[in-house]
């Protein structure tokens, strides 16, 4: 039988001593006859002889760097990761454990190139060798940009990255909450940049690692702690509430130093941030998923500070000016109104009215004075009418006719005397005269 780059396995069974070697030069080899006297008298249990099998690889292969396909790709409940590696005429089982596999940058799927290192072990179960993964990474391509890329993908087939799901920045924010560390050169540049152009802007910062385990945790809690942030609103420069707009990131570094900002947890965080967020991480050149799923990205945490604020100098100088415009055109539009007004008052439609007015007024004018003069007219009319009547009353008035020498007797009741036979000797009686009255009493009749 002819072997090529096979591994050959033989044991002695009577010292039970196991060996292993490769034949790599093509060269057949004979299998030799069992010789019956070699035949021990009691036999390997199934499981003894696989625990020897396992023994003896374990010891002989131990880690090894392997290289293949990745195919039956399956994670357990438990998060256990089995799969196969593959080329064009072999395959090996493989195991990787979940405390292992939470280290790994990038996910493992099926038809990935990859290169693992693991020890060979046999699961005594069925007898099968496999290799249990200590490391793994994607071949041609580092790790973390295969992580970078797959999670790119994720996020976004959820929208994620969507613009409709930008909030605006506010336009003049009172209170800024700063995410960084307290050592990088990242918050020195933006608090150097926010004094310059708006030093009466009030600052939070949450300190955090940047990098490192633990870093994307605690990314993940500060903006989660922000968008749940109150204070007493007696403190200085604090008005109560969340801030305004949080500012994310830090400063330059490599890919690794940058990675927790390309963490699913920090992507989470921000996505589900009530506040405006801007993402300021490392140089220009450096796209993390945090700037992809932030509402506004900046490409230095300098940039940040210029975004998040206008210069007070300048806006205060534009307010000025706009201030200006507006009590100039203000002025404008009350004369060019002035002016219309003036022209309006001098049209025909404009005086048309108040002439008609004015005739009116005229006409009152004239019905005032006429009615004056027949009322005039009437009374002097009426007032002669009445002394003509006044005169011919008195001269028929009893006191005329007592005034020419006649008077009027009345008895004790006040009745006029007409007949002497209306008094009696003793009886009181009343004469009158036109300039008075007499009394007298009748003595005789």
């Amino acid at each position: 039988m002819a072997l090529s780059g096979k591994i050959i396995l033989t044991m002695n069974l009577d010292n039970k001593n196991l060996s292993l070697f490769s034949n790599k030069t093509n060269t057949p080899v004979s299998t030799p006859a069992p010789v019956p006297s070699l035949i021990p008298k009691k036999p390997l249990s199934v499981s003894e002889l696989t625990e020897r099998i396992k023994t003896m690889l374990e010891n002989a292969i131990g880690s090894v760097w392997v290289t293949g396909e990745v195919t039956d790709f399956k994670q357990a409940v438990s998060g256990h990761l089995y799969f196969s590696l593959k080329d064009e005429n072999s395959l090996i089982r493989c195991v990787l454990w979940n405390s292992t596999s939470r280290n790994l940058k990038f996910r493992i799927e099926n038809g990935q190139e990859v290169i693992i290192l693991g020890k060979l072990s046999v699961y005594k179960k069925s007898g099968n060798y496999q290799i249990t993964v200590d490391a793994a990474e994607p071949k041609g391509v580092g790790a973390l940009q295969v992580a970078f890329e797959q999670l790119k993908r994720k996020l976004e087939a959820e929208g994620l990255f969507d613009a409709s799901r930008k909030k605006p920045l506010p336009f003049l924010p009172g209170t800024i909450g700063i995410v960084t560390s307290l050592s990088g050169a990242a918050l020195q540049d933006i608090l150097n940049i926010i004094d310059r152009r708006f030093p009466t802007v009030h600052i939070i910062i949450s300190p955090v690692k940047v990098q490192g385990e633990g870093a994307k945790e605690e990314i993940a809690q500060a903006i989660d702690d922000f968008n749940t942030l109150t204070l007493p609103p007696h403190q200085k420069g604090w008005c109560g509430g969340v801030p305004d707009v949080l500012i994310v990131g830090r400063g330059g570094g490599s890919i690794e130093d940058l990675w927790a900002f390309n963490e699913e947890i920090v992507a989470r965080a921000i996505s589900r941030s009530s506040i405006p967020i801007i993402s300021a991480v490392g140089h220009e050149i450096d796209w993390t998923i945090a700037d992809l799923v932030a509402d506004k990205r900046a490409p230095t945490p300098s940039a940040a500070a210029e975004i998040v604020l206008p210069i007070k100098d300048e806006l205060t100088g534009t307010l000025d000016h706009l201030r200006q415009k507006l009590v100039t055109s203000l002025q404008h539009q009350t004369e060019m109104a002035q002016g219309k007004l003036d022209a309006l008052k001098k049209s025909f439609g404009w005086q048309a009215p108040v002439n008609r007015i004015r005739e009116h007024y005229q006409r009152m004018d004239e019905l005032t004075i006429r009615l004056s003069g027949f009322i005039k007219q009437n009374m002097e009319k009426s007032g002669l009418a009445l002394a003509e009547k006044s005169a011919r009353l008195n001269a028929l008035s009893p006191l005329n006719i007592l005034a020419r020498g006649y008077s009027i007797t009345y008895t004790g009741n006040k009745k006029i005397l007409k007949s002497v036979k209306q008094v009696k000797p003793g009886q009181d009686i009343l004469t009158k005269l036109a300039d008075g009255e007499i009394k007298s009493t009748v003595k005789e009749n």
